[in-house]
């Protein structure tokens, strides 16, 4: 009723008596508020309510009331009820004015918002944070996407650094449980009325027994359109070990990208059938090329297009008409390029349409799969060993050339580049790469999600059994939005996305180098299943480091038992201390370092190692420390100065161990490791 009369009078906000009616109806509790429409009226409701009251602007043009001189808050007489009046509608003289709220004065709580906006990628989005400075200064705020239950409001609450306010603090604490289900009434109060574009409950008074809603805003917008479906085959198991490829536009010529792209299939010994496409061409690296790809006798799976762009939509509808299912366009110069390229992009939409043909970029590198021997890469790629890491990659030449050294270290099973995403987008791929059995850890990098609410329902499946680290560039200044809630003005779109990520259960990272550390890290060891760290060292100053590092990461040094003290103290030279962490002050060696490991794994209390070792005797630690059961705890190994010994750092790696250049590095992948096993695996929430 409330809208229909806002959609009659052709406005989109809704004055604060209005959207408190709407939430007092989903039995959410606010301080109400009675309209006056003169002095007298104002009197009588002060009269009635028997105590101090808010006065307040009730007008379709005023929006941010405050601001403007539209409240007067604590008046305790009539007196002053009536000036507060007069006062209000003076100051808002030029503008139609409803009339005047008058309202009780809440009594003090504890300060909160929670706010609703439309973000472009998600849909409605949830903010929640602390009130007043919290808020306007610090923007101590963590962000959902909608709906959310319970638990998700719960882990929303935890997130802010002011949690702990709310928990109890100095005798005033405020009612989570009550907090929890208001949250999750505005989650279905939005998702029941799509019309609901921005909604701002601030503040929200919390006491030791219920809360009230003091102020709220409703901003209305279109009706939110339902979240497309997937389009056409979600399978891609032939895209990812296809049994043939035609290469059209691969050349016979040393340094074109049709070489490049022809030669890695040739030379990584692709085990099915290799087509060339060139209408000027008899064989390519010793195989029978094609004038087209129509010529070709025989079904193919997937089609490389390297054509220029112009070209490429003819390209495309040939494949579609000789059955190919897959096509990777590898060429650029499409929506990246301007509104011309945009336009091929939506022809060859339109033709692939029709034939339920799915297609891989454009702007692209195409797929590395070291399990079915498969190079589609524009760059030159070296040898590579079979992995289990799933790499998805916006960037396809950054991925490519990223192999280069990281392919000493790590083992990537699947490298899949998404370009610009005209079809299959980032989720498409996240969801096949999981389903591969070869792979154990998805690594991503984005600069955007097109998958929507799609993308955090596919990776909250997949995190639950495989862990997935993303990076995400291309930060969004907030600024630059018209918004007119506060809620969105908070809502920049890389705040957003941590939100979701947390949300999805991704673990994310900083940086490339942070990535690609962390990957490593879970793609080499097991879990930490306790938070109990065992550190050792050679020198006092890195153990000193590496203890601040474990704390500082929400981890704790772990303690031995007695009898494990014991055996520990036996080991150590007269001048040596500390039990945890363990300084052997440049007495340490192989042999030392192994029985230590062996003391801490017999340990209930240990988790995880942080082993810090010499760079110029790294060599000696490789074969034993290899050799040790571990029994399913993580070592880290720190290595200070580790570019001088690469040739060791490689062989470590090549064992399975880590190796890191800072102590904090062993400890920040340490703590993502347990804290993603607690709060993902084991579904017990926000460290």
């Amino acid at each position: 009723m409330v809208m229909d009369k806002a959609h009659k009078e052709m406005r989109a906000y809704l004055m604060e008596h209005e959207s408190k009616q709407i939430l007092e109806e989903q039995g959410i509790s606010t301080t109400g508020t009675r309209m006056a429409g003169s002095a007298d009226e104002a009197a009588e409701i002060f009269r009635a309510l028997g105590g101090p009251v808010a006065l307040k602007v009730l007008s379709p043009s005023v929006v941010h009331k405050s601001d403007a001189g539209g409240v007067k808050l604590d008046i305790r007489d009539e007196e002053q009820v009536r000036k507060a009046f007069e006062e209000i509608l003076s100051r808002f003289g030029d503008v139609e004015v409803v009339g005047v709220s008058v309202q009780e004065m809440a009594k003090p709580g504890l300060e909160v918002i929670i706010g609703v906006t439309r973000d472009a990628t998600f849909g409605p989005v949830m903010m929640f944070g602390l009130g007043g400075v919290f808020v306007e200064v610090l923007k101590d705020i963590s962000f959902r996407a909608l709906p959310i239950g319970g638990d998700e409001a719960q882990d929303m609450i935890e997130e802010i650094a002011g949690h702990a306010l709310l928990e109890g603090y100095r005798g005033s604490k405020a009612d989570i449980p009550a907090l929890k289900e208001l949250m999750v009434k505005v989650s279905d109060l939005v998702m029941r009325v799509p019309e609901i574009a921005e909604m701002d409950l601030n503040p929200v008074f919390l006491y030791p027994e219920g809360y009230k809603v003091v102020d709220a805003r409703i901003i209305l917008g279109e009706r939110l359109a339902l979240l497309p479906t997937p389009r056409g085959d979600q399978n891609f198991s032939k895209l990812l070990y296809p049994k043939s490829i035609a290469v059209i536009g691969a050349s016979g010529t040393k340094g074109k990208l049709g070489w490049n792209v022809f030669s890695n299939l040739v030379d990584h010994d692709f085990k099915g059938k290799l087509y060339p496409i060139n209408p000027r061409a008899d064989t390519i690296r010793g195989i029978k090329a094609y004038p087209t790809i129509s010529d070709v006798p025989e079904p193919i799976d997937v089609a490389i297009v390297l054509v220029s762009a112009n070209t490429t939509p003819d390209v495309v509808r040939e494949c579609c008409e000789c059955g190919v299912k897959y096509i990777v366009v590898e060429s650029a110069g499409f929506a990246e390029m301007g509104e011309g390229g945009k336009m091929i992009e939506r022809e060859m939409m339109e033709i692939t349409g029709p034939y339920g043909c799915r297609l891989l970029g454009p702007n692209c590198s195409g797929i590395i799969n070291t399990h079915s021997n498969m190079v589609q890469s524009i760059g030159i790629v070296d040898a590579l060993s079979q992995g289990n890491i799933g790499l998805i990659s916006q960037a396809g030449v950054c991925a490519a050339g990223m192999l280069w050294g990281l392919r000493h270290i790590m083992d990537f099973g699947i490298v899949a580049t998404i370009g610009n995403k005209l079809d299959i987008n980032e989720t498409d791929m996240l969801e096949a790469v999981s389903h591969d059995p070869n792979i154990n850890v998805i690594c991503m990098y984005l600069e955007s999600v097109k998958g929507g609410r799609r993308f955090i329902d596919v990776a909250r499946e997949v995190t639950r059994e495989k862990p997935v680290i993303a990076l995400k560039s291309g930060r969004t200044d907030a600024g630059k939005k018209a918004v007119t809630s506060h809620t969105a003005s908070l809502a920049g779109d890389d705040q957003v996305y941590s939100g979701i990520f947390r949300q999805a259960g991704i673990v994310r990272a900083r940086d490339y180098e942070h990535m690609f550390n962390l990957t490593k890290a879970f793609s080499k060891q097991p879990l930490p299943s306790k938070d109990g760290v065992f550190i050792i060292t050679y020198a006092g100053s890195l153990g000193v480091i590496s203890a601040d590092a474990v704390t500082d990461n929400q981890m704790r040094l772990a303690e031995l038992e007695p009898e494990n003290k014991l055996r520990l103290m036996k080991l150590l030279p007269e001048y040596v201390g500390g039990l945890n962490p363990v300084d052997y002050t440049f007495s340490q060696d192989a042999d030392t370092v192994c029985k230590t490991i062996e003391i801490g794994v017999d340990s209930e209390d240990v988790g995880s190692f942080i082993v810090v070792l010499q760079a110029e005797i790294l060599g000696s630690y490789v074969e034993p420390l290899s050799r040790i059961d571990y029994r399913g705890k993580p070592v880290m190994a720190c290595v200070a100065g580790k570019e001088f010994a690469m040739e060791d750092v490689i062989s470590m790696e090549q064992a399975g161990i880590p190796v890191f250049s800072t102590p904090e590095e062993c400890a920040d992948a340490i703590s993502a490791m347990y804290h993603y096993r607690k709060r993902v695996k084991e579904g017990q929430g926000s460290p």
